[in-house]
């Protein structure tokens, strides 16, 4: 059944009529997707005043989470820079730490941030909340490493794409709720939040192929969701079923008007919003899910991702910089406690 919907930029519908596409995801695609290999670090270095190395994280459960950190050549260096903290997009069921980090890079050049972006463990093979406790327990690391880092600790933003949006939405929630580490902003592009795929815009793009159908988001959701009933969801999983939205950082979403996230994400900033918290939404129209990384150099690609930029250098260039704004009284994400004032 044809639906009505709004239709692609038409610079991005030349652009994708290129691409070619799929209207569904099963675990033989999936295999497929796979075996393309990560972008070369060499290739990601290349003409940027940065340096890079990798370490290791043991999560609660002795498994190991791979963490790359990128550091930028700095006229200070005894200045702490802030920190962007990347959790990659792929479904929750590919891609890795180097997915979409062109994004996070080109704040490295702007801002000088330092960037550290998080290889958590993919489902089927992970499920449940073993993803989103990655993330955390390597956000805690870099946290507690921030002097070593570089870092700022105040200025810690967590950001991510996708399934990655999703993730750190969860990530935040979860360091909201365990009250540590102080988080000064979540920047949540296209993020995947919601496992029921119930909305108006998941059913407008299904039935036929494109980058990330309703389908695809079925398929994503039932391979996290291993063995969990309906009713024991958790919204750090899926943080659109979070009925509480108060305390949380200043946060950025983005979408597009051609994608099935684009409602659970205007959902997400209007529970920010109705719980008294601050957030700057942005849909664009015509841009399909994963848009600006794909074509950064289409012209809505562009005003998306110069926008998002322009919004972080508001954010680090406010007094204090810690971007988080005041906490009202009663607020349950306190500062860090090495954050307090003695």
């Amino acid at each position: 059944m044809n639906r009505a919907r709004p239709g692609l930029d038409p610079e991005l519908r030349t652009l994708l009529a290129d691409m070619p596409l799929n209207s569904e995801l099963n675990p033989e695609l999936l295999a497929q997707l796979r075996q393309f290999p990560a972008t070369p670090v060499a290739t990601l270095l290349d003409g940027r005043a940065a340096s890079h190395r990798d370490v290791t994280v043991t999560g609660p459960d002795g498994a190991p989470i791979p963490l790359s950190i990128f550091t930028p050549a700095r006229t200070d260096p005894a200045a702490p820079a802030p920190c962007i903290y990347w959790i990659h997009g792929g479904g929750m069921v590919m891609g890795d730490r180097y997915s979409q980090i062109d994004i996070p890079l080109e704040w490295l050049d702007r801002f000088g941030a330092v960037v550290v972006t998080v290889d958590y463990r993919l489902a089927p093979e992970a499920t449940g909340t073993t993803l989103v406790e990655d993330c955390y327990h390597g956000l805690l690391w870099t946290a507690d490493h921030a002097a070593d880092l570089g870092i700022d600790p105040a200025r810690i933003i967590v950001a991510g794409a996708s399934a990655g949006g999703g993730l750190a939405a969860g990530v935040t929630l979860m360091a909201r709720d365990r009250a540590t580490p102080a988080i000064a902003a979540q920047v949540l592009i296209y993020p995947m939040l919601d496992h029921r795929n119930t909305t108006t815009s998941s059913h407008q793009y299904a039935g036929e192929p494109g980058v990330w159908t309703r389908e695809m988001n079925a398929f994503g959701w039932q391979s996290v969701l291993g063995d969990l009933a309906p009713d024991a969801v958790p919204d750090y999983l899926s943080p659109a079923l979070a009925t509480d939205l108060a305390g949380l950082p200043t946060t950025y979403i983005d979408a597009g008007t051609a994608e099935v996230f684009r409602d659970e994400d205007v959902a997400y900033a209007t529970g920010i919003w109705a719980a008294g918290g601050q957030a700057e939404l942005h849909v664009w129209a015509g841009g399909f899910h994963g848009f600006d990384a794909l074509y950064p150099h289409a012209r809505v690609s562009a005003a998306a991702r110069r926008t998002r930029a322009d919004w972080l250098a508001r954010l680090l260039s406010q007094p204090g910089s810690a971007g988080s704004g005041k906490r009202s009284p009663g607020s349950v994400y306190p500062q860090h406690p090495d954050q307090r004032s003695a």
